[in-house]
């Protein structure tokens, strides 16, 4: 937030700037006087010298008996005769000593209690560890319920319906050979969770069964069981929420891999033999020649867990000096949950973008790199638009991967003799209103498609480039007239996808003033922003899923005609500058002061590692950077 809080304006806790003023108006500090309550019922008085959407910064007026870090208070805005507002609990995250000592505390938010009203474990919210679920058989936790969902070097951490673990206790000791930490939850949610922890486990029981006399892992690491390991593989990729599973070989073994909110994730190595049997599966699976492993192959296969999820999964193969590697992308049936308001939209923006998507003909662009959200986006906007009225909508997709009920979908097959040119072609015959466009790939299609805009239809599609004033030019490069773009283009949205903070156990700090300025956003030096710490209700990642950054350029008269006579890249941002337009960093700097992401991540996603490699924190630089063979 950048509101400023002063003893005339009690309700601050609760007010907000818009966004659009966060710009323009720089953040100043406050003299508002606040009372604080301690847990043991003592009380002290405090200035309000900083706050944000998720911590505040306090000043203490001596140095006595100053709260120490983790320690959780109450901040009361002293009444002024305006109202006063309602407290703000939080915890101390870090303090400055001095003669009127100053401390950084978190807010914390109420649907972010690590416990249940009663004290009992929040099941619901917990990231389980698939890792350590599965090495306990499903039989054994239905009939105990009981759910083992996390471990350390000296403990398991066991979710049941009762301190007494009774019979499953020896049975949790022989398996883990660890100490059993016990976290009492409630019985219809935890028997809800072990059900779709251990859907895709069912069949893993025999195996273990069949080849242990004790309660060992349910797939022994050298086990070559092809079935087994293809279900464990599917099983921990479902409850992990991954997007893809990478198969990869190596001289000594084979690696398991899966990758989780954009970030590559170890989930174990297997032997050559164990490894070569699970390729094998795989390839039968989706319909592979198993024979062939010299030359690439791409196959689909549909995979249902025990209690009736269905997943299509896109299988490709790849001959490598040591043998096939397979990458599986786990594709969604349905796209139910994607709407606009879901991606991360600020209300500006969400009007802004949908009044562009109601226009009756036109083209819509949206660019990024590969893996930045742009097919999920384009997905939201045809949900909305056939939601509000009856329209005939088709889609050119490379492959499909959401299935949206009331749209025709055409999936590009080259085999086939199915390309985008022409697909495009034959779809504009079937007097569609929508056509939805996977990809503009080459000049046949980028002509085809903005003849279509101009002749009456509405048509979506993507375009890899930097950023939106990029797509203008690129459209030009590919050989569509400067004045066919000016004519047809509406708007231009670049996009990028950063992961979302956990909300349980983020902290905050002061931001760095090098950071600052590596986003362009030197006004956000000292601003308190949320960071990563990692807990349970995260899977110790500090991250719970993603969300998007956007940048919309809708096309004006103004810009129409710098279009029409071919100005260049850098003659478009300047007037798009000039114009005030908000660039990707401002809306990264929005979400930030939103407490949405990190600073790790905003840099990660919009700042080039080449551009400001001074400005990289430990974690950002030890981060892989988000990659997929198609958008999410």
């Amino acid at each position: 937030m950048s509101d400023t809080i002063s003893s005339s304006s009690a309700g601050a806790f609760e007010g907000v700037s818009p966004r659009d003023e966060r710009r323009s108006e720089p953040r100043r500090n406050s003299s508002a006087l606040l009372r604080l309550r301690l847990g043991s019922g003592a009380t002290r008085d405090a200035r309000l010298v900083d706050i944000s959407a998720s911590g505040a910064q306090i000043e203490l007026p001596t140095a006595n008996d100053v709260p120490s870090d983790g320690q959780r208070l109450v901040l009361e805005l002293v009444d002024d005769g305006s109202g006063g507002a309602p407290p703000r609990t939080g915890e101390v995250v870090w303090s400055a000593a001095s003669e009127r000592p100053r401390l950084g505390v978190r807010f914390l938010a109420e649907d972010a209690a690590p416990q249940d009203a009663d004290g009992r474990l929040n099941i619901d919210r917990i990231k389980v560890n698939p890792r350590v679920a599965m090495r306990f058989p499903a039989a054994r936790a239905r009939r105990w319920q009981v759910l083992p969902f996390a471990a350390d070097d000296d403990r398991v951490m066991v979710a049941a319906a009762d301190e007494f673990l009774g019979q499953a206790q020896a049975a949790l000791d022989r398996c883990y050979r660890k100490d059993v930490e016990v976290r009492v939850a409630d019985p219809d949610a935890l028997r809800r969770v072990i059900e779709r922890v251990y859907a895709g486990a069912d069949g893993l029981d025999a195996s273990i069964d069949r080849s242990a006399t004790t309660d060992a892992v349910v797939v022994d690491e050298d086990s070559t069981d092809a079935v087994a390991l293809y279900d464990h593989m599917f099983a921990a990729a479902i409850m992990y929420g991954a997007s893809d599973v990478h198969v990869d070989t190596f001289e000594e073994n084979i690696r398991l891999r899966v990758r989780v909110d954009g970030q590559i994730e170890d989930l174990r190595e297997l032997s050559v033999e164990a490894g070569i049997a699970l390729i094998s599966r795989i390839k039968v699976m989706a319909g592979l020649d198993i024979s062939e492993r010299r030359a690439p192959q791409d196959g689909r296969l549909l995979h249902e867990t025990g209690n009736g999820v269905r997943v299509q999964v896109r299988v490709a193969t790849l001959p490598t000096k040591h043998g096939e590697r397979v990458t599986l992308r786990l594709l969604a049936q349905d796209s139910g949950d994607v709407t606009l308001g879901s991606l991360g939209m600020a209300p500006g923006q969400l009007t802004q973008f949908g009044r562009a998507i109601r226009q009756p003909h036109g083209l819509i662009l949206l660019t990024g790199p590969t893996g930045s959200g742009k097919s999920t986006t384009l997905y939201a906007s045809l949900r909305q638009l056939i939601s509000e009225s009856d329209l005939n909508v088709i889609t050119i997709e490379d492959p499909i991967e959401y299935q949206i009920p009331g749209v025709t979908q055409v999936e590009v097959d080259p085999a086939e003799k199915v390309t985008f040119p022409k697909a495009l072609r034959s779809t504009l015959r079937h007097d569609p209103d929508v056509v939805m466009v996977g990809e503009i790939r080459d000049s046949e299609t980028a002509d085809i498609a903005v003849k279509a805009a101009l002749t009456g239809h509405l048509v979506f599609s993507t375009l890899h480039t930097n950023d939106a004033a990029g797509a203008i030019t690129r459209l030009t490069d590919m050989g569509v007239p400067s004045f066919l773009v000016a004519a047809t283009l509406r708007m231009v949205v670049a996009q990028r996808l950063v992961r979302r903070l956990c909300s349980v156990c983020s902290t905050v700090e002061p931001c760095d003033p090098v950071q600052a300025g590596a986003l362009g956003r030197p006004d956000l030096a000292g601003e308190l922003l949320r960071k990563p710490e990692g807990c349970l209700y995260c899977g110790e990642r500090g991250y719970t899923g993603r969300l998007a950054l956007f940048e919309m350029i809708t096309c004006d008269q103004a810009l129409s005609q710098l279009i029409s006579r071919n100005a260049d890249e850098g003659e478009i941002k300047a007037h798009l500058q000039q114009m005030g337009q908000a660039t990707l960093q401002d809306d990264a700097a929005d979400k930030l002061l939103d407490g949405d992401t990190s600073m790790a991540e905003t840099l990660r996603s919009v700042i080039r590692f080449s551009d400001a490699p001074d400005t990289i924190s430990p974690e950002a630089d030890g981060a892989e950077r988000a990659h997929s063979t198609e958008d999410h």
